[in-house]
């Protein structure tokens, strides 16, 4: 049994990675920035705030990080922005069965609150969640757990009552910390050994999560 559903956003709600990437590898063909389809991978999961850390890790103090994600996400959102982004098939259908069964919902994200409420709301979406938390919203970035024991204090469930839905290892990392059942459902990355054994089940898309929850209810 179950009471709440917390969802990841991108790559699980939207089919965003592999655009942003798309856009990553623009900029690193520009400005020849190596290996740069490696670190979004890397990245995965985090909050802005790590992953430059990441990158300047790797790319060293000097690189102009803001200015090429900057870049980056000015180019993204010509193309995808105001309501083109795509989303992950089944996601509706997801969301309007936990609604009809009165199961709580909360989305948290490691992008900014703003930028998500944004891309939900262009999408129609904003009505199916009770809570939305964004990276910029906890202190501590995934794998950490903080950002899901935020939304399951806010939607006034156990933790332990309630499964997160992710696709990057850093996600699933932090639901399994916080002791939250986890569904892994890939996207850039597929699950490896370690992430087998956080996740309670790995699913090829949200049709089969939905399948799973119903038999779960």
């Amino acid at each position: 049994m179950y009471e709440a559903i917390l969802f990841d956003m991108d790559g699980v709600i939207f089919d965003s990675e592999v655009k942003v990437l798309e856009c990553w590898k623009e900029i690193a063909d520009k400005y020849n920035i190596k290996d740069i389809e490696i670190m979004c991978r890397k990245c995965l999961g985090l909050n802005r705030e790590v992953t430059k850390e990441v990158f300047l890790k790797r790319y060293g103090q000097a690189f102009p990080y803001d200015m090429y994600k900057g870049e980056m996400a000015e180019l993204f959102h010509r193309r995808y922005g105001g309501g083109r982004l795509p989303l992950k098939p089944g996601v509706v259908e997801l969301l309007q069965y936990l609604k009809e069964n009165n199961k709580k919902i909360a989305l948290a994200s490691s992008t900014r609150s703003e930028l998500v409420r944004r891309e939900l709301s262009d999408a129609g979406l904003m009505d199916y969640f009770d809570v939305v938390i964004g990276g910029d919203m906890v202190e501590k970035s995934k794998p950490e757990p903080d950002i899901f024991i935020k939304a399951c204090e806010q939607l006034g469930v156990s933790r332990y009552n309630a499964f997160g839905v992710e696709d990057s290892y850093n996600g699933i990392r932090a639901l399994a910390a916080g002791g939250i059942k986890a569904i892994m459902v890939p996207d850039m990355v597929e699950a490896n050994d370690e992430i087998k054994g956080l996740a309670e089940i790995i699913l090829p898309d949200l049709f089969a999560v939905k399948a799973f929850l119903q038999k779960n209810s």
